[in-house]
């Protein structure tokens, strides 16, 4: 009797699923694409599952504060997580994974070889800023509009986007004549031939260092998996994808 209840108990076991594990990883939209080839790769390598939330990385800073369920924070910048990791909310300090690019992006017939010239032309009408106060991409555009002379007498054309997603949205959709964004979106294989970008290597912008942190709820809800796709971010293998789709390795 004793080995009967044994067996079943093993047969039991047997019979029932391993549930896999779910990361749950908060990320700024300008990695989306990386995203993508990141996730299937880490998957392949740990059989971890992962359900990216995309926002811009403020608006991600006040959910995380708020009690947002994440594991993983991946930024668009350094200050979002280090402010993360002030309030207590990350195990660490940010780390830099990757360096974006401010691009100025357009899907009409319009010259970019002189755009400072161009965005005061009467030809743009509207110009498309990912939030300054939530997305840094467009923290960054503001700044080198001001540097320019340029953010009072554009006041009027410039329409505010919540993201980076957002604003390739209004340029693809042709809703503004011309945006900011990052070169990993516009440069992405999923917009080839959906219009023309320059970057923008005019000071005082400079590459923007991206950070990303372990939080709390992810050391105590599930501590191996989020370490791992943590190291995982540093890999060669996720340098190659981040450089690939046109970031700048630290």
């Amino acid at each position: 009797m004793k080995r009967l209840r044994i067996l079943f108990c093993l047969l039991a076991f047997i019979a029932t699923p391993t549930l896999a594990e779910t990361l749950i990883v908060a990320v700024a939209p300008n990695v989306k694409f990386a995203f993508d080839d990141l996730q299937a790769e880490f998957k392949k390598e740990s059989g971890i599952d992962i359900k990216p939330v995309f926002a811009a990385s403020g608006a991600l800073t006040a959910q995380i504060k708020n009690g947002a369920p994440f594991d993983v924070f991946v930024s668009a910048d350094m200050g979002f997580p280090e402010e993360v990791f002030k309030s207590g909310f990350a195990t660490a300090p940010p780390k830099l994974y990757a360096s974006g690019i401010l691009v100025l992006w357009t899907a009409k017939d319009l010259d970019l070889s002189d755009w400072k010239a161009l965005l005061a032309d009467k030809r743009v009408e509207k110009i498309a800023v990912p939030n300054p106060k939530t997305a840094p991409y467009g923290r960054e555009a503001m700044k080198l509009l001001a540097h320019l002379k340029l953010d009072e007498t554009l006041k009027s054309k410039l329409v505010f986007a919540e993201s980076i997603s957002q604003s390739a949205s209004y340029v693809q959709t042709k809703v503004v004549d011309i945006g900011f964004n990052a070169k990993s979106v516009a440069a992405s294989p999923e917009m080839q031939g959906k219009g023309k970008w320059v970057e923008i290597k005019e000071a005082p912008v400079e590459p923007i260092a991206q950070g990303a942190v372990i939080l709390k709820h992810g050391q105590e809800t599930a501590p191996e998996a989020a370490r791992k796709f943590f190291d995982f971010l540093y890999s060669p293998k996720a340098r190659a994808i981040f450089a690939a789709h046109g970031y700048l390795l630290p």
